[in-house]
C-alpha cells in the first residue's frame, strides 16, 4: 500500500548553488513521493535544517559560502540523518575526506536519477533498521516513526515539523528522561541558546492535542529542572514489510531520464 512506502512524508533537504540541477532533482524525488526543500548556499542550508528537520539531506561539498566539509561536520555534530554527497569532483581523495568528514554516500555527476532514488531509499531503509522500533504505543497514543504520524485513538494529530521531532525524540527514548538541553541540541542543532522556553512553549502546544488533562499529563511528564519523560511504550519491535512494495517500484528503470550535466536528457 502507497502509505506503507518508506517515501511518503519522508523529508529531503538539498542543498546546491546550481538551481538547474536542484530543480531536476526536486522533480525526480518528488515523482517518488519525498518532500524536498532547496537552500542554495551552505548557510541558507543550516538555516533551513533546523525548521524542517530532514530525514536526509542531498548536498554538494563545494559552496561559494563556506567549504561542504565544514557544512558535513556541521550536521554531525546535532543530527545523524543520512547524508549524501553529489558533487562535480571526482577524485578519491574529495570521495574519501567527505566520508571521514560524516557523509554515508557519495555520488559524482552526471547520476541517473533512479540510482540516486535507489541511494536515498537504502540509506532510509538502514535508518529505519537501526531504530529499536518502527512505532511507539502506549496507552490510546502511537507514533509511527516509519510515517512520521501521530494518531490519538486512532484518530490523526497534526503537528508542526518541530514539534513532531519532539515527541519523535521522547517517544524514541520511551521510558526514560532527555534532558532539556538534550533535547534543544537535537531539535534546533549544536548552537541553539540554552534557553528553554522555546521548548516549552512548544511542549504547551503539544500536550493540548494529546492530553486530555495537559495540566495532569499522561504521556509526558516534566521533571522538574532536568527535562522530559514519555510514558513507556508497550510497543513490540516492528517488521519491515514496508519495504517491499516500494523496492519493486524504485527497481523500475525509466530509459531516457538520465542527469548528465546538470540536463535531463529526454528520449
Amino acid at each position: 500500500m502507497i502509505e506503507n512506502r518508506i517515501s511518503d512524508r519522508a523529508k529531503i533537504l538539498l542543498i546546491d548553488e546550481d538551481t538547474s540541477i536542484s530543480y531536476l532533482i526536486r522533480r525526480a524525488m518528488e515523482k517518488e513521493n519525498y518532500k524536498i526543500y532547496i537552500a542554495g548556499s551552505g548557510k541558507q542550508g543550516m538555516e533551513m535544517s533546523t525548521g524542517v528537520c530532514p530525514d536526509l539531506i542531498l548536498m554538494d561539498n563545494k559552496f561559494s559560502d563556506m567549504e561542504g566539509i565544514t557544512l558535513i561536520q556541521w550536521f554531525r555534530e546535532w543530527t545523524d540523518c543520512p547524508i549524501i554527497i553529489l558533487s562535480e569532483r571526482s577524485s578519491y581523495l574529495d570521495k574519501v575526506e567527505a566520508l571521514y568528514a560524516g557523509a554515508d554516500d557519495y555520488m559524482v555527476k552526471p547520476f541517473h536519477e533512479k540510482e540516486l532514488a535507489a541511494r536515498i531509499f537504502s540509506a532510509l531503509r538502514r535508518r529505519i533498521s537501526a531504530g529499536a522500533h518502527t512505532y511507539y504505543e502506549a496507552g490510546n497514543l502511537k507514533v509511527d516513526f516509519t510515517k512520521r504520524q501521530v494518531l490519538l485513538g486512532g484518530t490523526e494529530v497534526h503537528f508542526s515539523p518541530v514539534e513532531y521531532r519532539i515527541i519523535e525524540s521522547l517517544a524514541l527514548n520511551s521510558g526514560t528522561v532527555v534532558t532539556y538541553q538534550m533535547l534543544l541540541e537535537k531539535i534546533w542543532g549544536p548552537y541553539a541558546e540554552q534557553n528553554s522556553r522555546i521548548l516549552r512553549v512548544n511542549m504547551t502546544n503539544i500536550r493540548k492535542k494529546i492530553e486530555s488533562s495537559p495540566l495532569e499529563p499522561e504521556y509526558i511528564t516534566t521533571i522538574p529542572r532536568v527535562g522530559y519523560r514519555m510514558l513507556e511504550s508497550q510497543a513490540e519491535k516492528g517488521g519491515m514489510q514496508m519495504l517491499e512494495n516500494q523496492t519493486g517500484r524504485n527497481m523500475k528503470v525509466m530509459e531516457g531520464q538520465n542527469i548528465r550535466n546538470g540536463i535531463r536528457m529526454m528520449a
